[in-house]
């Protein structure tokens, strides 16, 4: 288990329209909360506002635009990111686009996307592809940590074949994270979903968390009742 903060544990991402609205969301909940996730719909509203405007107030971005073109686009796109103290910047997991990202990266770290968390068994059967998800997931893993990512996008579900199979060196972070323990009631778009605490103790080291914090009446509370899960899964 990493020594991370417990306020940096949660990845906050403001998926809202405007940075008026996301710079709001962080008001409201940046007493208990130090990491936040710009998206690609807000990224595209206001390009860096938000990005710089979070890292001015000592918190920590993590940038979601999920790179996925040839490779020297990929190259100089993640140059262009450089000037901007971002902590973590998310491309897809193809090996020709890991490479292209690691020749510029700077400070960041670069995490692959393996399998998206709205994706389920049936949307890959409906590709024609035979392997389960989470042996997919394991594939892309292996090839980002052998490439030298530093770590990928996986939900809570397969975090834990991970860290057994590929050690503590890779950063795990899970999305499609949902309150309660009936998740599978909360699951809006997405389909592999767990509770903050289980991707915990499974082996992600941060959770990523949207809907279930912006749109609740009282975040404070929703944030509070998964940071205790998170304390309880890291004892």
């Amino acid at each position: 288990m990493k020594n991370i903060p417990l306020k940096d544990r949660i990845i906050l991402a403001l998926d809202v329209e405007t940075p008026d609205k996301a710079k709001e969301l962080v008001l409201r909940t940046e007493s208990h909360l130090g990491f936040y996730k710009v998206g690609l719909e807000l990224f595209m509203a206001g390009w860096f506002e938000t990005v710089d405007w979070l890292v001015d107030r000592g918190h920590k971005v993590m940038l979601d635009l999920k790179f996925f073109d040839i490779p020297e686009t990929v190259k100089r796109a993640v140059a262009r990111l450089n000037d901007h103290q971002i902590t973590f910047a998310t491309i897809h997991g193809n090996d020709a686009i890991i490479r292209a990202a690691l020749e510029t990266r700077g400070t960041m770290q670069l995490l692959a996307v393996t399998v998206l968390t709205s994706f389920g068994e049936e949307d890959l059967r409906a590709m024609g592809m035979t392997q389960s998800i989470e042996d997919l997931v394991y594939f892309r893993a292996k090839r980002a940590l052998d490439l030298g990512c530093d770590g990928v996008v996986c939900s809570g579900l397969e975090a834990g074949r991970l860290r057994q199979s590929l050690g503590d060196k890779l950063m795990l972070v899970a999305p499609g994270i949902r309150p309660g323990a009936n998740v599978m009631d909360n699951a809006d778009d997405q389909t592999r979903i767990v509770t903050a605490g289980r991707a915990l103790a499974a082996g992600a080291d941060h959770v990523v968390v949207g809907r279930p914090i912006a749109k609740a009446a009282d975040p404070i509370a929703v944030i509070e009742a998964m940071q205790q899960e998170l304390a309880a899964a890291s004892r």
